[in-house]
């Protein structure tokens, strides 16, 4: 179990120092392409050593757990559920306000008496989130 810790820490190093070394050696365009190749090498292995972190650091303990309503796989999908309405919801309410902002903040720059109706527009993309919350809050009501 060492040994692959090891083995995982040196990859993720190599990695590291040969896109070092061909990013010096490449154009721009080529380097920047390079990096997010490099970037997710990196990520997959860091993905590795964190399992092989947690079977490590868990015990490894099989006993039968209690459940409260059925056999639990409704509710643990259920909270998947919500968390995934929740996120999903709030980057697109976090992309819908970024673009409506920058629009609203070149718009007034030109004519700043239309303040309050950008405001509006940027209060309807934040809306987004708040429907997501809702169906997040009516999926835990029925867990």
């Amino acid at each position: 179990m060492i040994a692959t810790g090891i083995i995982l820490t040196i990859l993720i190093v190599m990695t590291i120092l040969i896109g070092l070394w061909l990013g010096n050696k490449s154009t721009k365009r080529k380097r920047r392409r390079l990096q997010y190749i490099v970037l997710g090498v990196n990520f997959l292995l860091l993905v590795a050593c964190i399992f092989w972190a947690s079977n490590l650091i868990l015990p490894h303990v099989a006993s039968a757990a209690e459940t409260v309503k059925g056999d639990g796989s409704s509710s643990g999908l259920g909270f998947i559920a919500a968390g995934i309405a929740v996120g999903l919801s709030s980057i697109g309410a976090g992309i819908g306000v970024g673009i409506a902002g920058a629009a609203a903040m070149g718009a007034i720059s030109e004519k700043p008496e239309i303040l309050g109706r950008t405001l509006i527009i940027i209060g309807l993309a934040e809306g987004v989130a708040i429907y997501g919350l809702i169906i997040a809050i009516m999926i835990l009501g029925r867990l």
